[in-house]
């Protein structure tokens, strides 16, 4: 056995590749050992007849979930919060600063400029996302011929997304030879200069998320789908027109979904990252008009080497979307309705009878 790996390490080595795998391998070996021991824990405890097995099926099942969460998503984030408390710049050893970095960061103004363009963005694009797709939406839940033609076409946008998407509207939003502006000349109109323009640049990039409607429209449509006709009916009956019964009966019976879609459109929005990126060239656009907060944070630890206080900024991040999170789920009772919640309020009813 010694000999054989001994040439598989000799061959490997002849191929100049073996310094590039050792940590792969190091890895393999490492998660391998983790199972042996887990599968050998779980094994003993059955035979101890300290757990049954299905439970030792459940934990088998779900151990590589657990080990890469730990090290992959865990530990990373673990790491990266005792780097907070750290200046280092990937060369020199760490060194201890307390919340030094955390102090900085709530009087460093180009922090501020990514907050506040990141803060708007996200205010201005996630409604428009919302509005647009429920829109497409109720349009695509007619029966018509070929409406799943028409559904399609307004998917497939949603499927060119990140660096495509940016390098796209790059094009498309040139000053120069853009399309855009091009159509704008056809009409005698000298369109802005979009993206290269301070002023226009990031209502430029809000445009752009819209290119990606179609996903949330998907959604909305099986929400739609799901509402009971025999409501649309009834209301009928009673006399209540289109917008009354899209008011009373399509609204809030798919909150749930809007919800659902606001949400994520949130924390989708407050983490945008490729746009500034591949149309800035990594530099934050005119004026920092589109250094979001996500590049600004990839600027300090990749490109300022300031590991320690990009970990700062991003645990700031982490506890400013938590709290956004948890402010749109403490709203949401205000508007969101769940079928469940009417039998409550009924035994309620009763009960006090």
């Amino acid at each position: 056995m010694s000999d054989i790996v001994q040439g598989l390490e000799g061959f490997l080595e002849r191929l100049h590749i073996y310094a590039g795998l050792r940590p792969i391998l190091s890895l393999v070996i490492m998660l391998a050992a983790v199972f042996a021991v887990a599968f050998a824990a779980l094994r003993g405890a059955v035979r101890a007849r300290w757990i049954g097995r299905n439970t030792a099926a459940f934990w088998l099942f779900v151990s590589p979930w657990i080990v890469g969460f730990l090290l992959f998503t865990g530990g990373p984030m673990v790491y990266s919060l005792i780097l907070s408390f750290t200046d280092w710049n990937l060369i020199d050893p760490a060194e201890f600063v307390g919340f030094a970095n955390y102090a900085e960061a709530f009087s460093d103004p180009d922090l501020g400029q990514s907050l506040k363009v990141t803060l708007v963005y996200a205010a201005v694009s996630v409604p428009l996302q919302t509005v647009l797709s429920l829109a497409v939406a109720l349009l695509m839940n007619v029966k018509v011929r070929g409406i799943h033609v028409f559904r399609t076409i307004w998917y497939l946008p949603s499927l060119v997304t990140g660096v495509a998407q940016a390098v796209l509207f790059i094009w498309v939003f040139n000053p120069s030879y853009g399309l855009v502006n091009g159509l704008l000349r056809l009409v005698g109109v000298e369109g802005p200069r979009w993206l290269f323009d301070a002023d226009w640049a990031l209502a430029t990039v809000v445009i752009m998320s819209l290119w990606t409607v179609g996903g949330n429209m998907i959604i909305y449509l099986a929400g739609l789908q799901d509402i009971a006709k025999e409501l649309y009916e009834a209301a009928q009956i009673d006399g209540a027109g289109r917008w009354r019964s899209l008011w009373n009966i399509t609204l809030p019976q798919i909150s749930p979904v809007i919800f659902f879609n606001v949400v994520t459109g949130l924390i989708y929005a407050m983490q945008t990252f490729t746009q500034g990126y591949v149309v800035t060239h990594n530099g934050g656009g005119p004026s920092d008009s589109l250094l979001f907060y996500v590049l600004y944070l990839y600027n300090n630890a990749f490109s300022f080497f300031r590991m320690g206080y990009a970990s700062a900024l991003a645990w700031i991040f982490f506890v400013m979307i938590m709290v956004l999170t948890a402010l749109v789920f403490r709203g949401s009772a205000f508007w969101v309705y769940y079928e469940s919640q009417r039998p409550k309020a009924r035994k309620r009813g009763a009960h006090a009878g």
